[in-house]
């Protein structure tokens, strides 16, 4: 009895109750701590979109919205890991918590999340300034106090007498798995289920929650002088000038990564709804792998990854320069490389981390690199490059980041870095003397073998493969901007546009992404060159859904006195105008717009309607601002696959139907590979009165470019008019009224994107 007794620590416990207990409170202490981290995270990653689609309405839903949030939201993360930084340095915990907590009160003064009061309209120039303003206005101090939670919370968690709490730096995987979730919770359930005002009504709750579950984590702090700060010598080894750049640098390239590769995927390969979420979603789980001891016996994950980077990015600047490469093969091989990448920088990233006491100067750096390599990518980069150079820059970038690159000293690279130099101008001239004496397969062929056979020199030198790698990267720009086809890339805030010749010489192409948006012939099937008033082509020709809309109008109401049509592109729509008609096009891009003015690239302006008036900006804006009335409205602002959700609500509805005269037609160019827009368009117009009718085109092309499949929904009241479309096969669509109208406060993309499944139309070009 007393054996047994004694095993279990005597009659009341003894020792192994008390180890137990210490181990229970251990395990709460690092739940409380993870979960307050992960509910940061989840609250912080929701208020970004959440937001966001708040302020497009009234700024039109121009993309420059998303990129000045982005440049705000990283500038306020940017304050906010400062901001704890001097917290636990300059107070002791306690008057840190009292400073926290007071914060995170003040933000409930901005709650429920709304539009800040006293910003109206938008001023007609300086609409960035206005925006970051209005962003700091409404949402900064609450935005502010969420984004110290990582860094403040690690360090905290370090001051509780934890046996963890000498390497706290596990508890950041806790944050990047809030941010993980949001990420998938937001489209996927949130916002399918909630309007923007019931989003904001649950996102108060879960920061009060988070406010509570915050202070409880600083109830746990054992209470002293502030973190002490390190000797010189410590300051030299730990965080010296060059483990500073380290951790900068090492955080930036994958953060310019994420977001060159998101755009070389939707540019080159497919702009599926949605598919920005997969690199993020890589480039959050790599954290989370990265930020945790290494474990024994994994010694092979080191040399696995480098070859796997090596190999992939060897594929990528082949891929990049052939541009054939097959969609899953492109997609995967993008994918794959962005979390190859990311993982060894955030391996190496954690590999530099400092003791507890630099906790939060570590973050301060890396969340400095993270926004230096996003506004690179994001906003540097557009205005640089005329293509996605960034993605192939990048990838050279990140083979610096691989492990024992700089172990030879600043001399040993510099060797290696004028080899390098000597390499890639070879490279380079003699790829470029291929091509002009065989063309351009050769000349890529050329440099595809001068990589693949100094990435195979240089396998067993990290430096001399990085210095390779950086080499031929720098090389496939130079050649990629050298072999593109006749008119080469444009590219905008909004995109890239290419112009270039069908592969049979018959049609010149404009081209946003991976779609077709205008097409003007240049020879005749008997090969003679095309001359005289240009025939439109791909959607809008003769005879085709588009062309419909005008003869409806032209058979009920007689000749159109006015035409407004939303999105330029080439200008093919022009072609339909006839003598006395007055036509607007309203459209957002100054590349577009100097495209299709310019006679030497697409004459459907300057051949069929050169007195056509273009109007420049986001339609929402620019029709709303509009007092003449239009007898046609059509709506062809699609830009690749993406959906303009501001143009597809009520309200964007309410301005359409006003800048429409008594006998108004208004149309939608739907065509699109993934969504289905008919039954949310037919719910819309049901409130409105309005009968909707569709016609597509078949599935297979008619006549290669000369015309192309498409979908075109019409709204109208007028009898006549519905009668005259229904004679040209365009059938009625009931409208569903057990579906929620998308609106400035709701919309559901994932449900056009299901009816695109259930019932398709024919795809996009």
């Amino acid at each position: 009895m007393a054996f047994v007794e004694a095993s279990r620590g005597g009659p009341r416990g003894g020792p192994v109750s008390a180890l137990a207990a210490r181990t229970a409170s251990r395990i709460g202490l690092v739940g409380l701590f993870s979960a307050t981290l992960l509910l940061a995270a989840l609250l912080l990653f929701s208020l970004q979109p959440m937001f966001t689609k708040r302020v497009l309405p009234i700024l039109g839903g121009s993309p420059a919205v998303w990129s000045v949030a982005m440049v705000v939201f990283q500038a306020l993360l940017l304050a906010g890991y400062a901001y704890a930084h001097a917290l636990t340095r300059w107070l002791r915990p306690r008057a840190a918590l009292a400073t926290h907590v007071l914060l995170l009160l003040a933000g409930f003064v901005f709650l429920p999340v709304a539009v800040a009061q006293g910003y109206g309209a938008p001023p007609a120039e300086g609409e960035a300034l206005w925006l970051i303003g209005l962003m700091f206005a409404s949402i900064g101090l609450p935005f502010f106090a969420l984004s110290a939670s990582a860094p403040l919370l690690q360090a905290w968690f370090a001051r509780s007498g934890d046996a963890r709490s000498a390497d706290p730096y596990f508890l950041y995987r806790a944050s990047n798995a809030g941010s993980f979730a949001a990420l998938l919770v937001y489209p996927l359930l949130v916002e399918p289920l909630l309007g923007l005002d019931a989003q904001a009504r649950l996102w108060s709750l879960g920061y009060a929650a988070l406010t509570c579950a915050v202070v409880a984590c600083g109830l746990r702090l054992r209470d002293g002088a502030p973190a002490a700060a390190p000797s010189e010598a410590e300051t030299v080894a730990e965080a010296g000038p060059g483990r500073r750049l380290a951790w900068i640098g090492l955080s930036a390239v994958p953060s310019g990564l994420l977001v060159a590769a998101t755009a070389h995927i939707s540019t080159d390969v497919a702009a599926i709804p949605l598919l920005w979420v997969v690199p993020l979603a890589l480039y959050l789980v790599s954290f989370i792998l990265a930020f945790r001891p290494a474990r024994p016996g994994r010694s092979w994950a080191g040399p696995v990854l480098a070859g796997l980077q090596i190999a992939g990015t060897g594929g990528a600047f082949a891929a990049t320069l052939l541009k054939q490469t097959p969609f899953l093969l492109d997609l995967g091989l993008t994918l794959g490389l962005l979390f190859v990448n990311a993982l060894i920088a955030h391996r190496a990233v954690y590999a530099l981390r400092p003791p507890v006491a630099r906790l939060t100067e570590f973050y301060l750096c890396t969340s400095l690199g993270g926004m230096v390599g996003g506004i690179f990518a994001a906003l540097v980069a557009p205005r640089l490059f005329s293509g996605v150079y960034e993605y192939p820059l990048l990838l050279a970038a990140a083979l610096l980041c691989r492990p024992g690159v700089t172990a030879g000293g600043l001399p040993a690279l510099m060797r290696e870095a004028s080899r390098s130099a000597v390499l890639l101008v070879g490279s380079i001239l003699v790829a470029m003397l291929a091509m002009v004496s065989a063309g351009p397969q050769l000349g890529t062929g050329v440099l595809a073998l001068g990589l693949a056979l100094s990435f195979a020199a240089g396998w067993r030198s990290p430096a001399q493969a990085a210095l390779v790698g950086v080499s031929v990267g720098i090389g496939c720009i130079v050649l990629q901007a050298t072999v593109i086809a006749e008119g080469g890339n444009h590219r905008s805030f909004f995109g890239v546009h290419r112009v270039n010749t069908s592969p049979d010489g018959r049609f010149r192409l404009l081209s946003h992404g991976t779609t077709i948006h205008g097409a003007m012939r240049l020879r005749e099937e008997d090969g003679t060159a095309s001359t005289g008033r240009p025939v439109p082509a791909t959607y809008y020709a003769p005879g085709g859904p588009l062309s419909d809309v005008l003869a409806i109008s032209r058979r009920v109401n007689g000749p159109l006195p006015a035409v407004s049509v939303v999105g330029l592109g080439a200008g093919s729509l022009s072609c339909h105008a006839d003598a006395g008609e007055r036509w607007t096009f309203y459209e957002i891009d100054p590349v577009v717009i100097r495209l299709a003015r310019d006679a030497n690239t697409f004459r459907f302006l300057s051949g069929c309607a050169p007195e056509a008036r273009i109007v420049q900006g986001d339609a929402r804006l620019t029709l709303a601002a509009q007092s003449g009335k239009a007898r046609v409205l059509i709506i062809d602002a699609f830009s690749s696959d993406a959906i303009p959700i501001h143009l597809l609500t009520r309200e964007a509805l309410a301005i359409d139907l006003a800048h429409l005269d008594a006998h108004g037609l208004l149309a939608f160019h739907i065509s699109n590979r993934h969504f289905d827009l008919r039954h949310v368009l037919a719910r819309l117009a049901a409130e409105q009165g309005l009968t909707l009718l569709r016609r597509h085109d078949p599935a297979k092309p008619l006549d290669g470019y000369a015309r192309s499949p498409s979908g075109v929904v019409l709204m109208t009241r007028d009898p006549s008019a519905i009668r005259e479309a229904q004679a040209l096969n365009w059938q009625i669509v009931a409208p569903d009224m057990a579906r929620r109208p998308w609106s400035d406060d709701y919309a559901n993309p994932l449900e056009a994107m299901r009816d695109r499944w259930r019932d398709p139309l024919p795809p996009a070009l």
